[in-house]
């Protein structure tokens, strides 16, 4: 029986879910199974890219022949070598023989290794190099320790999808659904697959991002979980992160413990609730000797601190929690604070061998005070906590007590706290369509049904506005991804024609302007009646002529542009003394453009999307 998916014209999913499977390489545990992926493309010629694993050899064969039909395979594309992938191999080669094995030298080696009685042709690729199979074209990019030394990725130009590997994985099966989504996508299962199966080749990861970046990337599938398209800035974002072992969550702490009869645990219980009761409410505990490692370490490159609370135990460290730190040590974690609470009946020990175990990690901040506990915490210890948690506050909160010092500092931040929504402004310079970025446009009255929009003085938009007396609004919508950003938002409409970097679709409302036809879920057009000067910007009040809802996709906020579409830059590795001096600079939140210095002139304006200084938040380079 068959069972595959279409996914586009001529590329279909062939591959399977085993809920069977209890352990991932027979040591990470799977809650709910997982999925091994493989696509067949059917054109001109026909080609398959990896196989499965064994587990579900029926359903993929199934799916090939199905697809197949009389047509032979004429091409298989190996881009990782490892058995849950390349265990069929030989089979599909006995079914197949006709097949050409497109695989680059190292990984040829390797499949020789598994099955070296294979017969088959073989074609040698290298990074850039290039196959066509009709409509689509495909070329190859070299992926060494992502996570074996002999890693592809392969990129099909025509439709800008990357086949990542293992990369972009996820433990689980796969719910019906092949395609990622936030009801089907668990992120903490992305991590704990990445860092328990990459975690630790972090340069090398970094390095395929950089490449990725470079290309445009539509669709991306992987070998294992479901396949991502549209806004893939969340799922880059977190790689970036994790790869340069950056805390996803700077403001996260967890707290692991091990404990044997419960004194211990008390003790890392009201550590907890202390940091809470301290305004830091991103707070995980865990019992190192119920979980598993493999969410401990997931868990520790989400967080920024990690608080570790242990028994002293044959003069060393309790069992589970040596294991955890030899598993943190192994995956190279960096860039972390740590501090540590300690208890020993008579002899306690424990924070020197935590210390010993995580000794040769780099860019790791201590903190400074530490409890040793003699059997149970007594109330004359709890300021040894407190203790604590003020050195965690002072680090995650840095400008708090300055704050409070200077009583009633005016935070130009607390401006962000408003909630906007994300416009495409649209207007029109005799023949030439323009377009810009706006967070600025709201209803003032129902009747008549007037709205205000807010512009700044030096965008062109502005002077359009104030020339033809009209504009179109379209309200961007979640789905809207980052090539509007930067089509209409980091550029002039003086320097540059706007519409034609833009890649989406539009039509033209009834006065003449274009609107946004996709990433939108309404638009507006409207008749200036009224402009006032405001400032470094002018306010159009006008009358709505037209408008149309054109979707029920939620509306983008500010908030949604920040966390889910603007790309973090790609962070490099940061390696050495976490306490050396920092360089700072000044980054704006809206392009990434950023500026070196200590402060950053109050009427400082982007030189990319011309936002203000308000729109600058302090990074550390």
């Amino acid at each position: 029986m068959h069972n595959e998916v279409k996914i586009s014209d001529g590329l279909y999913y062939v591959g399977g879910s085993s809920r069977r499977l209890a352990l991932f390489e027979n040591v990470y545990p799977l809650t709910n199974g997982a999925s091994f992926n493989s696509y067949l493309y059917l054109d001109e010629k026909t080609l398959l890219l990896d196989t499965v694993d064994r587990a579900v050899s029926d359903v993929f064969y199934g799916n090939l022949e199905f697809l197949l039909g009389e047509r032979k395979l004429d091409y298989l594309i190996v881009n990782h070598m490892e058995p849950d992938h390349a265990a069929n191999i030989g089979e599909l080669l006995l079914r197949h023989p006709e097949t050409t094995i497109v695989i680059n030298p190292m990984a040829k080696k390797f499949l020789l290794n598994f099955f070296p009685d294979i017969k088959a042709e073989f074609l040698l690729v290298k990074e850039g190099d290039k196959l066509s199979i009709g409509k689509h074209e495909f070329t190859f990019v070299m992926a060494p320790m992502v996570h074996w030394p002999e890693v592809m990725m392969t990129y099909e130009l025509t439709e800008a999808t990357l086949f990542s590997a293992d990369a972009f994985g996820t433990f689980g099966a796969l719910q019906g659904d092949i395609y990622a989504s936030p009801k089907n996508f668990d992120l903490s299962e992305a991590r704990r697959y990445y860092t328990n199966i990459v975690g630790k080749y972090g340069p090398q990861v970094l390095a395929v991002l950089k490449k990725a970046l470079d290309i445009p990337i539509k669709r991306i599938c992987p070998l294992h979980g479901p396949i991502h398209q549209g806004n893939l800035t969340p799922l880059l974002n977190a790689y970036g992160c994790w790869a340069s072992y950056t805390p996803e969550d700077k403001d996260g702490i967890m707290i692991a413990y091990s404990s044997v009869y419960g004194d211990t645990a008390l003790a890392a219980e009201i550590l907890a609730k202390k940091i809470v009761q301290r305004g830091l409410r991103n707070v995980v505990v865990y019992d190192v000797s119920k979980t598993d490692c493999s969410v401990l370490l997931a868990e520790s490159f989400r967080v920024g601190t990690i608080l570790l609370c242990a028994t002293t135990y044959n003069a060393g460290v309790f069992i589970k929690m040596e294991d955890f730190l030899h598993d943190l040590a192994n995956h190279k974690i960096m860039n972390r604070t740590i501090g540590f609470v300690e208890n020993g009946s008579w002899a306690p020990s424990a924070k020197s061998n935590m210390k010993r175990i995580l000794g040769d990690l780099e860019g790791i901040d201590y903190i400074e005070s530490s409890l040793t506990i003699a059997s149970a915490l007594k109330e004359s210890q709890l300021a040894g906590l407190d203790a604590i948690v003020e050195e965690v506050v002072a680090r995650l909160r840095p400008n708090e007590k300055a704050v409070e010092e200077k009583g009633g500092l005016l935070d130009m931040t607390a401006m962000f706290k408003l909630s906007y929504g994300l416009f495409a402004l649209i207007t029109k310079d005799g023949e030439k369509d323009n377009a810009s970025i706006n967070n600025s446009f709201f209803q003032v009255s129902d009747k008549p049904n007037l709205v205000m929009l807010s512009v700044n003085v030096a965008n062109h938009s502005a002077d359009t506005i104030r020339k033809t007396g009209v504009f179109n609004i379209s309200v961007l919508n979640e789905e809207a991804d980052f090539s509007i950003f930067k089509a209409f938002g980091f550029v002039s409409g003086r320097d540059v024609d706007k519409f034609k970097t833009y890649p989406g679709a539009t039509k033209r409302a009834e006065n003449g302007l274009l609107y946004l036809s996709e990433a939108s879920n309404a638009m507006f057009s409207c008749k200036v009646i009224e402009t006032k000067e405001a400032g470094n910007h002018v306010l159009f009040i006008a009358e709505v002529t037209e408008a149309r809802v054109l979707n029920e996709i939620p509306s983008m906020t500010y908030a949604y542009y920040f966390a889910n579409v603007k790309p973090k830059p790609l962070p490099s590795i940061k390696k050495g003394d976490a306490n050396a001096p920092k360089k700072i600079g000044w980054q704006c939140k809206i392009c990434g453009y950023t500026y070196v210095g200590e402060t950053l002139p109050p009427d400082y304006v982007c030189p990319l999307c011309k936002h203000p200084a308000t729109d600058f938040e302090r990074v550390e380079l």
